[in-house]
Formats: structure tokens, sequence, C-alpha cells
């Protein structure tokens, strides 16, 4: 993860402060990693990972839900029902000031990633990318958007991580991500650690082997409330990766239990307040 460590560095020592939407923030523009998934899974270790959250959410998109309610249950193992106090990562953005006027029940986050993922304009792109995989390994038209114009004012959070593409060579399989807006301290190493694991739902489901995991930032930024974990965050060493070793099953069939990483042994966590 020494990528990150240099990408979050180079945006202390070098961003311009400016005004944001969501608070005053350092911020650069345009940056690539790369992470080959043959070497170890990208999960940060300079802090602990918040790992059952990247599963729960990848599992949550894949159902195509607009529904926090059923992230909470997917994270916690439990009914609805039990689960009123329970808060996921989604939690705040169900409850925004932005949002909770528009929102048509408790827990809908409109449609999200995951709804679009499932069902963009009545296009089911998970099935299709699989189907595109399959079928014609060598195309050039392995596309994920999450992105749809049409629809960013049914979302209770525009796309941050908006499009992918996804490459077949040798018999293995890469991604590359675009990430629009990307908050470095929270946001990044849990979206490098969800495309990675994503990344090898499709090996497994597509016959291949996994290849490189390529992340381009766009807006790439820290809020100043976090400069004092960045700087800690900067000052730990990087620990060697750990493996994933998971059940291996139809990719819509996973639970959270099908999962674990083999041999993470991360800093102990750095604490910091979600900006929505």
């Amino acid at each position: 993860m020494k990528q990150y460590i240099e990408a979050l560095k180079y945006c202390f020592e070098n961003g311009s402060d400016v005004e944001s939407r969501a608070g005053k923030v350092r911020k650069n523009f345009g940056f690539q990693m790369r992470f080959d998934l043959q070497n170890g899974f990208p999960a940060m270790t300079t802090k602990k990972l918040a790992w059952k959250s990247v599963v729960s959410e990848l599992l949550w998109f894949l159902e195509g839900s607009d529904d926090e309610r059923r992230l909470a249950e997917i994270l916690y193992e439990d009914k609805i029902e039990n689960l009123r106090d329970k808060k996921t990562i989604w939690t705040q953005n169900a409850n925004s000031n932005y949002w909770k006027d528009k929102a048509k029940f408790e827990g809908d986050v409109g449609r999200i990633y995951g709804v679009q993922w499932r069902d963009f304009n009545g296009v089911d792109q998970v099935k299709n990318l699989i189907k595109g995989i399959k079928s014609d390994p060598n195309g050039r038209r392995h596309i994920l958007s999450a992105w749809n114009p049409a629809e960013l004012h049914l979302m209770s959070l525009p796309p941050c991580h908006a499009f992918s593409q996804f490459y077949v060579s040798k018999n293995k399989i890469s991604c590359q991500l675009y990430q629009r807006s990307c908050d470095m301290f929270l946001g990044v190493p849990f979206n490098i650690a969800s495309y990675s694991l994503f990344l090898h739902l499709l090996a497994v489901e597509c016959s291949l082997e996994v290849g490189e995991f390529i992340l381009t930032l766009g807006d790439y930024h820290i809020y100043h409330e976090h400069f004092e974990a960045v700087k800690e965050q900067i000052s730990r060493e990087p620990k060697d990766l750990p493996n994933l070793a998971f059940n291996k099953k139809n990719i819509f069939d996973y639970s959270l239990r099908d999962f674990t990483l083999e041999n993470y042994d991360p800093h102990p966590t750095i604490k910091a307040k979600m900006n929505i």
C-alpha cells in the first residue's frame, strides 16, 4: 500500500486549500495507483480496514438494493426488526438534510451504485459484464458505470467511484476504476479493497485469474479535520499485505461469512469523522 501513502503524502504536502460542499479540503487532481492482486490483497495496513463493511457493501451493491436497512441486515447478519439502532456507512447519507425530504421510506438511499449496476435504465450491467467477458474476453466494451446523469437527482449521493473498465490478458482479468471524488483518508482505502474484492469475484465467475486493480483518482482531497489523522498514518510503516480466502460461489450468492483476510496484521484504527 505504499502507493496509497505516497498519494496521501503528496496531497497533504502539495495540495491547494479550498472550501468544498462538505467542508475545507486540501486537494489535487489526477493520480494513478496500480495493485497487482497476485502479490496479496491491498487492504490498508497503516490503519485497520473496516473489512466487514467493505464486504457487506459490495454484496449489497450486487443485490441492486436501494435500502440502507438491507445493508444493515447483511453487515450484522440479523433481521431488520432487531437492528433499529445499528448504523452502517450509509446511515448518514440516508438521513442527510439534502435527502431526507426526498426519501420514499426509512433507509431509502435512492438510485445509487448497486441500483445502477443492476438496473441502468433497464439494463443489468453486472450480468451483461459477465456475459461479455465470457463470450468476448478480448473486447473493449467491458464497462460498469454508476454515473447516470438522468438519475443523479434521485440519489442520496452521486457516485464517487463512477466508472470502471475490465480487461482480460493471459487469462487474467484486471480493472481500472475512475473515481471522480476521492476522500483520501476514509474513502480511498475502502474503495481499493472493495473493487479488488469485486475483481476476485469476477475472476471466479469467469474462470480467470486476478490481474491488476488500477485506480485513477480525479479530485483527490483531504478534509482539514483529518489532518492530524493523516500525519499519524503517514508516520507509520506499511506492513505485508494479507491474502484473501473465500468460498467460491455464484457471484450473487455470497454472504459475509464466505470471506476471510488471512495474515492481516494492521496498525491500530485511526478514527475520523465522515463528511457527506
